[in-house]
């Protein structure tokens, strides 16, 4: 099973919120997931506000060789957790 960190789509239309999840590469964007790393919100005004990650559990999900998609890339380089 591989492992990939990528968003999924929540929100009403035309206000998406996103969650950056765990996922198994095989389900789809808003489907199955094992684990809630953290959320995005596009709409906030501060980068600050935008996004919150769980630093620990991403680095753990990481080192087990899950691979985060490019999107998941940026926002974890800007909220600081090591890739």
């Amino acid at each position: 099973m591989a492992v990939v960190i990528r968003l999924t789509r929540r929100g009403a239309k035309k206000k998406p919120f996103y969650r950056i999840v765990a996922t198994d590469s095989r389900s789809p964007r808003d489907g199955r997931f094992l684990e809630v790393l953290g959320t995005y919100d596009p709409l906030k005004d501060k980068d600050e506000e935008r996004i919150k990650v769980d630093v620990e559990k991403a680095s753990s999900w990481l080192k087990k060789g899950a691979k985060a998609s490019r999107t998941v890339g940026t926002l974890f380089k800007k909220a600081g957790v090591a890739l």
